[in-house]
């Protein structure tokens, strides 16, 4: 399973909604990420640039980012992104692939 990692900000009208009745979201966000297909691995509400920040993993990039879009077209997220994360195993397995290809590339101008 491929693991993704996706930061975001609650929308003025969400931290509204949190207030006026604070819930833990987790739950919430498992169920939309279960929903599309993927395992949610941890979710954290967070200081500085983003608000929150969920962990997930997927069989595909496509089953993840339909549930990404379904948040999204809420409107009670914003400035979401995504990002792929591999683990220090998973890379050494893509350097390795890399070292065995690197003579097929030509760079610019040679």
């Amino acid at each position: 399973m491929a693991t993704f990692i996706l930061t975001g900000r609650y929308s003025l009208d969400a931290v509204r909604g949190l207030m006026a009745k604070p819930e833990d979201r987790t739950g919430a966000v498992a169920a939309i990420v279960n929903a599309a297909g993927g395992k949610m691995v941890s979710y954290y509400v967070t200081t500085g640039e983003s608000d929150f920040m969920l962990v997930a993993e997927a069989d595909a990039a496509e089953d993840f980012m339909a549930g990404v879009m379904v948040a999204g077209a809420s409107g009670s997220v914003t400035d979401m992104k995504t990002v792929r994360a591999w683990s220090s195993g998973e890379f050494a397995k893509v350097a390795e692939k890399a070292g065995k290809i690197a003579d097929s590339y030509r760079t610019p101008g040679t």
